[in-house]
């Protein structure tokens, strides 16, 4: 019996002004996959990953989280609307999304940064909040540091407490869009770790990056974004050994 898709997205477009950055994409991840998703700038790598975490709305197409349509309500015409922001915060919680920039606050220390979606947006109460924070900042290295402000903090220590106050919900699914882009080379190792150690783990997770080293030890599969589609799918061997198709053979010969 084939399983149903831990996130998928059906027919997925997206255009911004005359620009149609995503041509129809679909997109799956089966419950405990690592996908690692490379491809050019303005290929549309990020932008799925923002609509399947709910951030924009879709033009066309579905996102599905277990098999069940999120993000839109059926309207009394029995077409698609977008859920209110009060819901989509709710549906947003099964999917981690961790950015480039870090997007701490500056005035928080690295506890409250943590804590802040769940007391604020879930109703968490401040001990029980506390007490799962302690946890995932342990998970990631960063215990040491709790009342540490972000000015104090190296970049690649940012990023881990960008990725705690992530997994703190206690997502389904973990999205990275370029988590090391940002980083100076010597601090990149430190959230690459990180994040090996959630896909050892079982964490399902997708990552937009261009650390092909990491995608080729930790993904399960990669996939090549090129002017809104993918190009190409396959096991990490296979896609960087003897891809089949030439844009694929194109790209990776520019980042080698």
């Amino acid at each position: 019996m084939t399983s149903i898709p831990l996130l998928e997205t059906v027919g997925l477009r997206k255009t911004y002004g005359k620009n149609e950055i995503l041509k129809g994409v679909d997109f799956a991840i089966e419950p405990g996959q690592v996908k690692a998703v490379l491809g050019p700038s303005g290929s549309g790598k990020s932008t799925i990953l923002r609509l399947m975490a709910l951030l924009e709305p879709v033009d066309s197409g579905s996102i599905l989280l277990r098999g069940r349509e999120i993000g839109v309500a059926t309207g009394r015409d029995g077409r698609s609307i977008p859920l209110p922001e009060r819901k989509l915060a709710r549906e947003r919680t099964d999917i981690g999304m961790v950015f480039q920039k870090f997007n701490l606050f500056a005035h928080l220390d690295v506890l409250h940064n943590v804590i802040l979606g769940l007391t604020e947006v879930h109703g968490v109460s401040k001990a029980e909040a506390v007490d799962r924070a302690e946890r995932m900042l342990e998970r990631v290295g960063m215990s040491q540091r709790m009342r540490h402000y972000p000015s104090e903090l190296s970049g690649g220590q940012q990023q881990r407490v960008a990725i705690a106050r992530a997994l703190v919900l206690d997502p389904s699914v973990m999205l990275f869009d370029e988590p090391t882009s940002a980083l100076d080379p010597e601090l990149v190792n430190e959230v690459l770790t990180v994040m090996e150690d959630l896909a050892e783990q079982g964490m399902t997770m997708i990552v937009v990056t261009h650390e092909t080293r990491f995608a080729r030890r930790v993904a399960d599969e990669v996939a090549l974004f090129d002017s809104g589609v993918i190009v190409e799918q396959a096991p990490p061997e296979q896609f960087f050994t003897a891809p089949e198709h030439e844009r694929t053979r194109a790209f990776l010969s520019h980042i080698h």
